[in-house]
């Protein structure tokens, strides 16, 4: 019997930098965020918050909007799914990350409010989601 994986996340904060854009060497764009998500506990009598922080990153048409349209202090709502990532660096040690690659990102708060987000792009990007392989067996049903 098949395990069922759910990987699903979702967040809202600000943006803690400008959003950073750039292509593959296949000529895919990819805008890279750091979102802070502020949590509370309480300390004693006093409730104390501690931000947390994600890097989020987009990819193709829904990359291109997220840096033309968010800068830093822009609050977003994203939904997306976990990525671990290794790699070596240039002295030859281990690094690795958890990355939120984004499915969407909600703009809740631009500080240019004039410009508007390219919907038919957006539109395109759910037009044309990422393919997920999939094996018979993995179906539930």
């Amino acid at each position: 019997m098949a395990v069922n994986n759910i990987n699903h996340v979702v967040i809202t904060g600000n943006l803690t930098r400008e959003p950073e854009l750039r292509e593959t060497g296949t000529g895919k764009s990819v805008c890279e965020m750091r979102v802070a998500v502020n949590s509370s506990f309480k300390q004693g009598d006093k409730w104390e918050s501690k931000p947390n922080y994600f890097q989020v990153n987009t990819w193709a048409g829904l990359a291109d909007n997220c840096a033309k349209y968010l800068e830093k202090g822009s609050g977003v709502a994203v939904s997306g799914r976990l990525e671990w990532q290794k790699w070596e660096s240039k002295d030859g040690g281990i690094n690795s990350r958890v990355v939120i690659v984004a499915d969407s990102v909600q703009f809740l708060g631009r500080a240019n409010a004039t410009q508007k987000p390219d919907m038919e792009a957006l539109k395109a990007e759910a037009a044309d989601p990422p393919s997920i392989p999939s094996d018979d067996e993995d179906i539930p049903f």
